[in-house]
């Protein structure tokens, strides 16, 4: 009696410890009984039916570097525990031929997340091998219809088209697609030699074209300096000439109002004998006369004898005559 109590102990405490299951925190286990789904198990401490319930094992592809050839080394890795995180995969590089029939080698990083713990079981046979065949083949159809240098100035382009497209397809494996990312676009050692020197050549024109315009803007800048000296300088000649001539105007002006009140005083002291008219006549004699001994060597000057009549008719134009002629 007491061994089968102890039997009946001893299978009651393995039924409890195959029946315990722990999960942990963003882990989800897929429970079957008998073959069919039953439940999800989540974080924490689970029970099942031991040998009636069991949890669902899936492969998961795990990439653990480069072999010997430099190629991608991968295994197949058994597990029964789902992770919820956010998932990174660093897909191998791949050849890819662009529209213009030029082979370029691409690898990118794909950043997914199981949503569906159950459509990402029994939805699909191997996951991560089935989301990588589905990146390489929309990758593939994405690049063949652009061109070479498209694709290099096209990335973010060529992220956003494919992680819609990846979204979309592997919905219907219960996982989400946050974003993809292309690493390295490497195209052949002859077309990156030749785009070394495209670039190369571009970056000189773009110098001389700099350079020429910064000569032709610091010729801009002499010639409209030059120009604006030149407006001032006129400006100011001008300015110097008007000053000029208006202070000869105004001389003249202050000479004339002078001589015009000599004159006045003259005739004022003339009209009383009634010989103003024979004075100014004389004067102007007597200022044509200076205008022609001014250039003379010699001392004889010939007069009409009108002249002599006219100057001497007048009351003290003798001496002024006589004085001239002495001189």
């Amino acid at each position: 009696m007491e061994i089968v109590l102890t039997l009946l102990l001893l299978t009651g405490v393995l039924f409890a410890l195959k029946g315990c299951i722990i999960v942990e925190q963003q882990e989800v286990i897929i429970i079957q009984r008998l073959g069919k789904y039953k439940e999800t198990l989540s974080a924490g401490l689970n029970f099942i039916v031991p040998f009636i319930d069991s949890p669902k094992a899936f492969y998961q592809k795990v990439n653990t570097g480069l072999d010997r050839d430099g190629r991608n080394f991968s295994y197949m890795h058994k597990t029964y525990r789902l992770d919820l995180r956010e998932t990174v995969y660093d897909f191998p590089r791949q050849n890819v031929i662009t529209k213009d029939n030029v082979s370029i080698a691409i690898n990118a990083v794909l950043y997914y997340q199981i949503i569906n713990p159950e459509k990402a079981v029994y939805g699909v046979e191997n996951l991560s091998e089935a989301i990588e065949k589905l990146t390489q083949t929309t990758l593939r159809q994405l690049i063949g219809k652009m061109e070479l240098q498209e694709t290099l100035v096209s990335r973010d382009k060529i992220n956003d088209e494919l992680r819609t497209i990846l979204d979309t397809a592997s919905d219907k494996w219960g996982v989400k697609v946050n974003r993809i990312e292309l690493q390295d676009i490497t195209p052949p050692a002859d077309i990156q030699a030749a785009m070394d020197k495209q670039m190369k050549a571009e970056r000189e024109k773009r110098a001389m074209i700099y350079e020429a315009e910064g000569q032709k803007e610091s010729s801009i800048r002499i010639a409209e300096g030059e120009k604006e000296a030149a407006i001032r300088q006129a400006e100011g000649a001008k300015e110097a000439e008007i000053l000029r001539a208006e202070g000869i105007a105004q001389a003249r002006m202050i000479e004339a109002e002078a001589e015009k009140e000599a004159i006045k005083r003259i005739i004022e002291v003339l009209s009383a004998k009634g010989q103003a008219d024979k004075y100014l006549i004389a004067m102007k004699y007597l200022e044509t006369m200076k205008d022609i001994t001014s250039g003379q060597n010699n001392k004889i000057v010939y007069m009409p004898y009108e002249a002599s009549a006219v100057l001497s008719s007048v009351d003290g134009i003798k001496e002024l005559l006589s004085t001239h002629k002495g001189a």
